[in-house]
Formats: structure tokens, sequence, C-alpha cells
């Protein structure tokens, strides 16, 4: 009788989290544009939360005192066409595929585009899982810059992915559009970064009825040929470069590492209304970024002024 009731339990919590999962995927479905989406699927600067070093962030994580968070990722998805993309290849990169494909859009492709952003390690090292150590995929379609498919075509480890066709990479240029379904449009944009290796890119996302600014990386607006206000205007949504909240945050010259400071953001669309800071959503936190935590006081001060704070899972229609 006993074994009974234990049974009946288990079966109940199975159904209940099928249940709960084939909910979120009809949310997705009865969305304001249910057919094409942006998905949310990490938010973490390039070595991510817990980070390297920090064993007490290890510890908070284990003992259920901090969220894990992934490196900074979007998928894309149009269900009209059953195709799906992924715009950046994290070091995550296995684990954010396999939500895009369990929780999105299951398909016979693992992915049908990955586009980068440039040559740092947060942003295209997760190919190497299509290697031959890894997958062994068959000439998965990556979007990159001109420097960027030079770099990728002549050092080693990315090069034996060209010369294996584990990748195919399909070259890119700034401000020409890409039209990867009949019903979403990419468009690279150059930003001023640290460009060891690449150029570094952000993307325009127009879908049909909304459009998207993505730039996880740039050193300083400023520096920047185009008006971040601006371009922030022209879309519904700016998924921006928010790495750290102020100066002084790291235990190193900041100048090291330039990004527009969290501070630095606000100050410049203070007198901005509250619909246009509305369509701000930062993204790419360090570890040290206090705004990593959801119930962080100046993060929720900002939340109230309008400002938004990327979390993964989160679905922005197109």
């Amino acid at each position: 009788m006993k074994s009974n009731l234990i049974f009946l339990i288990v079966s109940l919590l199975i159904i209940s989290c099928k249940n709960e999962k084939d909910l979120i995927k009809e949310e997705v479905k009865s969305s304001i544009n249910p057919d094409q989406y942006i998905t949310i699927l990490g938010v973490a600067q390039d070595g991510g939360f817990p980070h390297i070093n920090n064993t007490k962030e290890f510890r908070a994580v284990k003992n259920g005192e901090a969220k894990k968070e992934l490196v900074t990722s979007l998928g894309l998805v149009d269900f009209e066409e059953s195709k799906k993309f992924l715009f950046e290849a994290t070091p995550d990169m296995p684990e954010q595929l396999a939500i895009l494909d369990n929780e999105h859009l299951h398909s016979k492709t693992i992915i049908d585009g990955v586009f980068l952003t440039h040559a740092h390690i947060g942003h295209y090292t997760g190919l190497m899982h299509f290697g031959r150590e890894a997958m062994g995929a068959r000439n998965v379609l990556v979007y990159a810059m001109p420097k960027m498919k030079t770099f990728l075509e002549n050092n080693g480890p990315w090069s034996q992915l060209v010369s294996l066709e584990n990748i195919q990479i399909n070259p890119i240029y700034a401000d020409s559009i890409v039209e990867i379904t009949s019903n979403v449009k990419i468009m690279p944009f150059l930003v001023p970064h640290r460009d060891e290796y690449s150029e570094t890119v952000g993307y325009k996302i127009i879908g049909k009825n909304k459009s998207a600014l993505f730039i996880p990386d740039i050193n300083k607006w400023s520096l920047w040929q185009k008006d971040i206000i601006e371009e922030v205007k022209q879309v519904d949504y700016a998924l921006i470069d928010a790495t750290f909240f102020k100066n002084g945050e790291i235990p190193r010259p900041m100048a090291e590492v330039p990004h527009p400071f969290i501070e630095e953001t606000i100050d410049l669309f203070k007198k901005e209304p509250k619909e246009i800071k509305s369509k701000i959503i930062f993204i790419h936190f360090n570890h040290s970024n206090p705004a990593l935590e959801k119930n962080n006081s100046e993060r929720l001060s900002l939340e109230k002024q309008g400002y938004r704070f990327a979390k993964s899972g989160e679905v922005l229609p197109l």
C-alpha cells in the first residue's frame, strides 16, 4: 500500500514537470507574435558565473545561495520555417543548444546558423564542441565578419573545424543585411572594442513586427560613430553591454577592459522618457557586477525607472 502511494506521488510529480514544460512552450507560442522570437540563453560575461578563482561563488551556487549564470547568448526561433539560430558560440554552447532544442524548437538540425560578434573567449570558443573531439558536426553554418573568418581559417584548432568541414563559414559584412528566413533579417555593424584578433560587431535583428539591437561588447559609447540613444529609439529591444556597474568594481585597472559602466549608460539616458528607458535590456554581466543579483537595491531602483535586466529564458517576440 505504501509503495503504491509513493508510486502515485512520483507519477504526479513527473506529470507536473511535463505539464510545466508544456506550459512554457504554450506561453511562448501564445506570445504577441508566436512565430518568431528571441530567447535569452545566457547573461554572464565571458568567464560566466561562478567565475574562475572565486571559490566562494562556486560554494554559493552549490549551496543554493546563488544562481549559476551561463555566458551571454541569444537564440532566435522562426516556427514558420522551423529554423533556429544562435548568437555567440559560448563555452556553455552545448547546454544552450540543448535548451533551444528541448524548450523551444526541436528540429533535424542542431542549429541552422551561428552568428559571432568577435574573437574573445566567451563569444566563439564554443565552436570547439562542433569538432572531431566532441560532436563531429557536418557543415554547421557560422556567420563571421572578414577578419573573424580569416582568424578561424588560419589559426588552430579552429582551422581544423574548417578543414574537416565541421563548420562552414558564411562571410558577412558591416551594414549589409542577411536574410536568414523570409521573416527575419540580420544586420551586423561595427563597434569599437579590443580587436586583437578580429573586428567586433553588434547586430540588428529585424522581425516582421519588432526589432532588436544586440551589443554585448563595446568600449565606450562615446567612441562609437553612432548615437546609442538614437539607435535605441529605432528598435523595440536593446540588449546592451552591462559588463560593469561602475568604476573600481574589480581589483585591476579597468582601462584594461573598457566597457560602458551601467552608471554611464543611465546617465546618457537620464532625460529620456520611461518608454525609451524600458527598451534597454542590460546583458553581459561580469561576476563582480551587483546587478547580477535580482534583489540588489541599485538594480531594483533602475527597474523602477524602466530599465530592464536580461533574464535567462526570457522571450522577446519579433
